[in-house]
């Protein structure tokens, strides 16, 4: 055993890893054992428990308490916490995320149980470490495990910090779980706050999202999450308890599990990261993490980046001479695609076409195509794939398809009053491929709207007609089946765009890889559609195509600054007048909506923001007032400020040190001319503005 040492050892490219056992004060003196590198290190006590060091700002700096960061509940309510320290060894690990340094701690607890902890570091990842936990039973009698932590730290408030601005929360989190009120994603937190964030469902038929809580303050942030290829139903717990106690986050895993003498419990692989502004930097390396692991994100077709117009604004109950009225209009104002929304089907599940809106049936949809197409514009229809009508000739028939739950039942789902089909039967598999077929090598259109909350994630399936090898089957194919239906529009039409819409979710990101477009899924605000583009822009990419959705969700329905500075793209589902259809009504484009609708369109195909390079690590969206956008491209850098009536000094950040002319793009006004400091790479400019100002700053030489 080693009890007492001191070793420093050095990573490759310089980066450093380092173990160290020391005393420290405390109520006694213990040992402890450092692991960490560049930016983040672990240090652990003699029980094992262990608290988060920073170094962003090289000085070192604890962010919580030492605390029980990994341990296990019994069957009989006993929490196993306390491991003493009987090994440390340490060495290099290759892995697909590159070489790099291991060390592994082992513990005994008083009721038989060695408790193994792998930390790894690499040098592609300086603020993250990797963790891998064991748990074995060395008793001569079985014992049943009912959950297992991971990961579970403090972030404390910052006195320092604190109380200067009475207004200011102490903390902001993000957080990826969903939830049925289609709450925010990124929020501040306050005093008594507290969610588990279960990453599975959460209601009938909201579940899933992106497998990580990230916590921060102004000076540091900590995250925590878990990097299985499959979706876990884990929980990703955050709370703040009380002003000064600070926040707490881990990651938490229900399940009975039985060991036997001698075996063992592997749990799920963690990570732990620091850094600096907001969440951004957290998603960014997890994505990199992902793909090096093998979930990548899917290529872009530039028709993702064309704005839309969506025939939504007509409801289910519109009629096809409506939509075809609307076509040169939306040609007129610069828009791309048309997408024909719900309301052309009998129903979900046997996505027949409504006989009173398509009488001739295929010839009718096929003429609608094409007269799409001769205007100019792409032809994109909407789809809700897992869902299914009562009284449909397919729930009917395949019955056998149904997604039940353990007692037989149905899973419901609550906005068409349907019913899921299991993603993981083959003959639901079959059935979706038939209708992509159908929907884009046979009508012709040329993207999917696939869209409902549902399609997020699935609860466990316990039909016994699908003979799954585990209920979690249905959860873990689920993006399997996203991959088929993707793969199969591609390999019809390379340039088919695949649009998923989990109508408010947080979206799941075992399923990003197998769409090529996102969207800010029915808003609730203007504030949802930038910080929903944030986290997008973050998971899958700074130039990828995350569309803002209908303006007309936006605020006062019409602010297409808050996607257009984001680099969304834009969209509408403006109607013309229909003296029949009272849905159309409220989104008639009269003569001055129609002149600012243009000017938005025009501005959007001159300068086409989303294929530029969004940089989301240079402001922190919750603590820098006025909240901030950047996008680069063409050599420009494009600043959005968003505040709702603004009096003072902006900062543009992450430019070169030479002289720029700032414009105000959107009503074509030169602002003034701003050198940017050498050292930090930032200039100001004292301005006013009342919701938002757009400007892009134009390098003089």
């Amino acid at each position: 055993m080693q009890n007492k040492f001191h070793l420093w050892m050095t990573m490759l490219l310089g980066i450093p890893l380092f173990l160290s056992g020391c005393a420290t004060t405390s109520e006694t003196q213990s040992d402890t054992y450092k692991v960490g590198q560049a930016g983040v290190t672990l240090e652990f006590n003699q029980s094992l428990q262990s608290r988060v060091i920073s170094h962003l700002n090289q000085e070192g700096k604890s962010l919580g308490d030492f605390g029980y960061s990994e341990y296990v509940l019994l069957s009989s309510g006993e929490k196993i916490t306390d491991f003493n320290v009987t090994d440390v060894t340490t060495g290099t690990v290759d892995s697909e995320l590159g070489h790099g340094q291991q060390t592994l701690l082992t513990g005994q607890s008083a009721q038989g149980i060695r408790k193994s902890v792998s930390v790894q570091s690499y040098p592609d990842y300086p603020d993250m470490l990797f963790v891998k936990v064991s748990y074995t039973n060395t008793n001569a009698e079985p014992l049943v495990i009912t959950q297992w932590v991971q990961n579970a730290y403090q972030l404390k408030v910052n006195s320092l910090l604190s109380g200067v601005d009475s207004d200011a929360p102490a903390f902001w989190a993000f957080q990826g779980a969903s939830h049925a009120d289609r709450r925010d994603w990124v929020m501040p937190l306050i005093p008594g706050y507290s969610e588990q964030n279960y990453m599975g469902m959460n209601a009938s038929d909201y579940g899933s999202g992106t497998p990580l809580i990230d916590v921060w303050r102004k000076d540091v942030g900590l995250a925590v999450g878990h990097l299985d290829l499959d979706p876990q139903l884990v929980s990703l717990p955050v709370s703040y308890p009380a002003l000064q106690q600070g926040a707490s986050l881990a990651v938490e895993f229900e399940k009975h599990i039985k060991l036997m003498p001698g075996e063992t419990l592997q749990t799920l692989d963690t990570f732990v990261a620091v850094h600096h502004k907001d969440y951004y930097a957290t998603l960014v390396d997890y994505r990199k993490v992902m793909a090096k692991k093998g979930l990548v994100m899917a290529d872009v077709p530039d028709a993702a980046y064309e704005p839309i117009w969506c025939a939504w604004g007509y409801e289910r109950d519109f009629s096809v001479e409506e939509v075809e009225k609307t076509l040169p209009k939306a040609k007129q104002l610069g828009l791309e695609w048309a997408v024909l929304d719900d309301g052309w089907q009998t129903s979900e599940g046997d996505w027949y076409l409504d006989k009173n809106k398509f009488p001739n049936g295929d010839k009718d949809m096929k003429a609608l195509v094409d007269k799409i197409k001769a205007a100019g514009l792409k032809a994109k229809l909407w789809w809700a794939p897992l869902a299914v009508d009562p009284g449909t000739d397919l729930l009917h028939d395949h019955s056998d398809m149904l997604l039940l739950d353990q007692d037989g039942a149905v899973q419901d789902i609550t906005w068409w009053n349907s019913f899921y089909l299991c993603p993981a039967y083959s003959k639901t598999r079959e059935n979706a491929v038939r209708l992509v077929k159908k929907i884009i090598g046979e009508w012709g259109y040329a993207g999917l709207k696939i869209d409902g909350q549902h399609l997020n994630g699935v609860p466990p399936c316990y039909n016994p007609a699908h003979h799954h090898a585990s209920p979690q089957d249905s959860v873990n194919e689920l993006a399997e089946f996203w991959k088929l239906i993707y793969d199969t529009a591609i390999e019809i039409n390379p340039d088919a765009v695949v649009e998923i819409c989990p109508c408010g979710t947080s979206y799941a990101f075992h399923n990003l890889p197998y769409m090529n477009q996102t969207v800010s899924s029915d808003p609730l605000s203007s504030w949802q559609v930038r910080s929903k583009g944030k986290t997008l822009k973050g998971l899958m990419g700074p130039s990828a195509p995350y569309y803002g959705d209908h303006v007309e969700l936006s605020d006062n329905a019409s602010d297409f600054a808050s996607s257009f500075g984001i680099g969304a793209v834009l969209g509408s589902k403006f109607t013309l007048p229909s003296p029949n259809n009272k849905a159309a009504a409220a989104f008639v484009l009269d003569a001055e909506k129609e002149k600012t609708w243009q000017h938005w369109f025009d501005l959007y195909n001159k300068l086409m923001l989303p294929k530029g390079e969004y940089l989301g690590d240079l402001y922190d969206i919750g603590f820098d007032y006025p909240e901030t956008h950047v996008v680069r491209k063409d050599g420009k850098m494009f600043y959005a400020f968003y505040a709702p009536d603004f009096d003072g000094t902006v900062e543009f950040r992450g430019l070169q040190p030479q002289k720029y002319r700032v414009v105000d793009y959107v009503n074509n006004r030169e602002l003034a001319t701003v050198s940017a400091d050498p050292q930090k790479g930032t200039a100001t400019l004292a301005t006013q503005f009342k919701q938002y100002l757009l400007v892009e700053l134009i390098p003089l030489d």
